[in-house]
């Protein structure tokens, strides 16, 4: 085994946590294997330990991560979303094929997606705008997490007012979505844009309350003053 990879474990072990081992279990539907680290000391030993890495190619790094992500421990994924970040400035477009490999064969819980999708998958769409039309094909996939992965990809970019037309087309092929945690994603998206474009995504849940279901609807609105909060629920 990989050293590095000997370290991040090793380290992960080492501050474990049993309050937020034996609760974590609680935030998940879903069965997850976690070592019980809290958020921030798990981002404090990625960047601890990607300091000492000597080799800094990207394709390597990828590797590591890989090989993070193979583990199916949840701080192992995050270990390995901190350090896709880190190399944000060396994105280039065939930089896609990994992360896609990861959402549709690793990614099996919110926490991991989310932390994935908000900040690497989010950034590079950022840069290379031609690939919202993957997200848009995430949307329509049988993968629940590609699903979510498609709307909180943008959620960064909508809170600076980026791509409306496409988080409104994205909505379109989520909207009637059975999975409640695809319908907190594509919400969580819809939120978030409302903080820019608040007249616009209104309008939206207007249009669509009717087929909306409660869940995203809830999440839509959040943001929204009362009033079209109330007009909103009434419908």
């Amino acid at each position: 085994m990989n050293a590095v990879i000997k370290n991040v474990r090793r380290q992960l072990k080492k501050n474990s946590d049993k309050k937020v081992r034996e609760s974590a279990q609680n935030f998940f539907k879903e069965k997850v294997k976690h070592y019980g680290v809290r958020s921030a000391v798990v981002g404090r030993i990625a960047g601890e330990i990607f300091k000492t890495i000597k080799f800094k190619k990207k394709s390597e790094i990828f590797g590591l991560c890989d090989e993070l992500w193979k583990s199916g421990y949840m701080e192992e994924s995050f270990v390995a979303c901190e350090w896709a970040y880190y190399l944000r400035k060396r994105y280039e477009p065939a930089d896609f094929k990994v992360f896609d490999r990861w959402v549709n064969k690793y990614v099996g819980n919110w926490a991991s997606c989310d932390t994935l999708c908000n900040h690497t998958v989010g950034t590079f769409v950022e840069m290379y705008p031609e690939f919202l039309r993957r997200l848009k094909k995430w949307a329509k996939s049988r993968n629940r997490w590609a699903r979510r992965a498609a709307a909180v990809s943008l959620i960064l970019p909508a809170r600076d007012g980026q791509f409306l037309k496409d988080i409104f087309e994205i909505a379109d092929i989520l909207l009637r979505d059975p999975d409640d945690i695809v319908q907190k994603g594509y919400g969580w998206m819809l939120k978030a844009a409302s903080e820019v474009h608040q007249k616009e995504v209104f309008r939206y849940v207007i249009n669509n309350v009717a087929a909306m279901p409660r869940t995203a609807l809830r999440y839509a609105i959040e943001k929204m003053p009362k009033e079209l909060k109330f007009k909103a629920m009434k419908k």
